[in-house]
């Protein structure tokens, strides 16, 4: 039976961490209450879920936290004002602007928008900069979320052949950047497939550490892995289940039932990374606030 790389327990123990740092350095330094700041535009229902969550995580912790919910027609310009309103408010540590966008906002200009010091999500073009050098200010979540669990379980990615399946700004790419770093959590030899990848199931049987990062329900099978593959899936598919009271159940991108026999660890949908990712949320606002939150 593979070790089950449980997420949401080990965000549980981070979040614990940082609610400790925070009274603790708040009253001996005089540091501020970190206070994170998320803009939503439209009504993407997964978008609502994820503001949520870290809402809830900030609440636990003891920071502040506002929403700004926007109408689906807004434009850039009215964008641009209320994201210049809260770069310029000295309170906001951190500042999100929940993707997906509307087609017609550019995603790229909007991460361009937030003041380096309050991109808490890592995406603005100085902090990937510096990340790249291996000087990072923010760690990308998913990216970071994947390598703390990693390590949590004891497995350095350090030396291991890695396969990560999708180049996603907010995941593929991140991370096989930070695995490749000569830094804790790097070191690692990595390979990234995507759409233009041939005979995909022949790399990925190669993989020491497989993260599928797609979004296809249940792509990878149990023959394109090796016996004693750790894999860490990111990808959340939704599909009809009408046992459950939403009508869905949630699934990743690798066919858990075939793999698990295999897989010396998994980690699972949901429940693996999701938690992660909003544990090095959090840990990004504290930064940005001035605390010591730790490697």
């Amino acid at each position: 039976m593979a070790t089950k790389l449980d997420g949401k327990a080990l965000s549980e123990k981070i979040r614990a961490d940082l609610k400790e740092r925070l009274h603790q350095q708040s009253n001996e330094k005089g540091l501020p209450i970190p206070f994170l700041t998320t803009m939503q535009v439209g009504e993407d229902l997964p978008s609502t879920v994820y503001i949520r969550a870290k809402q809830r995580a900030c609440e636990e912790i003891g920071f502040g936290f506002r929403h700004y919910k926007l109408p689906e027609e807004t434009t850039m310009d009215e964008l641009c004002k209320a994201v210049t309103e809260v770069n310029n408010d000295p309170t906001v540590h951190g500042l999100l602007v929940q993707s997906p966008l509307p087609s017609h906002l550019d995603e790229i200009e909007v991460q361009r928008m937030v003041a380096p010091e309050k991109d808490v999500d890592c995406f603005h073009p100085e902090n990937v900069g510096m990340l790249y050098i291996g000087r990072p200010r923010f760690q990308p979540c998913t990216a970071g979320g994947i390598i703390e669990l990693l390590l949590a379980y004891g497995y350095d990615p350090a030396g291991k052949r890695v396969v990560i399946i999708g180049r996603s700004v907010i995941v593929g790419r991140p991370l096989a950047l930070m695995m490749m770093l000569k830094a804790r959590g790097g070191n690692a030899t990595v390979t990234v497939c995507h759409s233009r990848t041939t005979d995909i199931p022949a790399i990925t049987r190669q993989a020491d550490i497989l993260v599928p990062a797609v979004g296809i329900t249940e792509m990878i099978k149990g023959d394109w892995v090796k016996e004693g593959v750790i894999v860490v899936d990111v990808g959340i598919n939704r599909v009809p289940d009408a046992t459950k009271k939403r009508g869905y159940r949630l699934v990743g991108d690798a066919a858990f039932n075939e793999i698990e026999p295999k897989a010396e660890a998994i980690a699972p949908v949901p429940g693996g990374v999701g938690p992660m990712t909003v544990a090095i949320l959090t840990g990004n606002v504290m930064r940005a606030a001035g605390y010591d939150v730790g490697s």
